[in-house]
């Protein structure tokens, strides 16, 4: 099991009320919230392994070079242009709760990885891609309908919704709600384009269209030789489109595939069956205010065992 921390940490901000305090007054409603997921996450699926992926870097420099565009929309005006020191506009009250679920995290004994230069995305596609049996990939996010695959099998968790009423999503899902093979969300997204990460799409081609053309010519490398063969029945309007997108398309797939080999530790990522430092864990407990969620997830554990 996978875990986008940073995708469930925000959902577990907002959904959880602020006035989850710890005894001193601070928010914890993100740790909670977060803790509480993983317990009911480990409970219903039982996996062997797990990991709280995470994003060492939010906005890479090499998707920002790409596309300038990249998530831009996030970063926090006074950060500055250098991608290097770009900082992810983040809540003032959610800003403190991150790393108490580094400490929690770590006295629980959970893996938690991540990569320089890369997001939690890249990190989770590598896991998959090295992983030989079956993987559930938790997220709130589409971009990681990518990596559904059927025949390993390879499943996102979709927590749009939240944990609890989250959808399994497959290939036949993604067919389902996209009219597409699968396995082609990534070419798909790349022409349709996503606002939510600045990336702009090819102009005049909307989700139905993406779906239409992944469909028919099943990938996006089949819809651009289409578009360059002027013999094609690809429609002049579609054509001229996509032969004016050619730089943005020359670089988006690298921008939207996640990546499969990204530097990541070799560390022991097993299901924890106990707290790895319960000393360190009680003291977290008493000072955030934190022992029921901790005690779920600590159940959760031995009940996998």
């Amino acid at each position: 099991m996978l875990l986008d921390t940073a995708s469930l940490y925000f959902r577990a901000y907002y959904g959880v009320p602020e006035s989850i305090t710890a005894p001193d007054g601070t928010p914890v409603n993100a740790v909670r919230g977060l803790l509480d997921f993983i317990a009911r996450l480990v409970t219903d699926r039982s996996p062997t392994h797990l990991v709280a992926c995470w994003d060492d870097d939010w906005r890479p420099a090499f998707r920002v070079e790409a596309i300038p565009t990249y998530k831009a929309h996030r970063v926090v005006e006074e950060s500055g242009t250098d991608p290097d020191n770009d900082v992810e506009e983040i809540p003032d009250t959610l800003a403190p709760q991150v790393p108490i679920i580094v400490d929690v995290l770590a006295a629980l004994g959970v893996a938690r990885i991540g990569s320089p230069g890369f997001e939690a995305d890249d990190v989770i596609g590598t896991l998959t891609a090295r992983s030989s049996g079956p993987v559930d990939v938790v997220t709130g996010d589409r971009d990681l309908f990518q990596l559904v695959d059927d025949s390993r099998p390879v499943v996102v968790l979709y927590t749009a919704r939240g944990v609890g009423r989250r959808e399994l999503v497959d290939e036949a899902w993604v067919s389902e709600k996209y009219g597409i093979p699968g396995r082609s969300y990534a070419d798909f997204a790349t022409l349709r384009g996503d606002p939510s990460d600045g990336l702009p799409g090819v102009p005049g081609i909307g989700e139905k269209t993406a779906s239409t053309l992944i469909s028919t010519y099943g990938s996006l490398d089949a819809v651009r030789t289409a578009a360059q063969d002027a013999s094609s029945d690809l429609k002049p309007g579609v054509r001229a489109r996509l032969l004016g997108a050619t730089d943005y398309l020359d670089v988006a797939g690298d921008v939207v595939r996640v990546a499969h080999d990204a530097p990541i530790p070799l560390i022991d990522t097993s299901m924890p069956t106990a707290p790895a430092d319960d000393a360190t864990l009680e003291h977290l407990a008493q000072r955030w205010g934190l022992g029921s969620s901790i005690k779920r997830v600590i159940d959760a554990f031995a009940s996998t065992d």
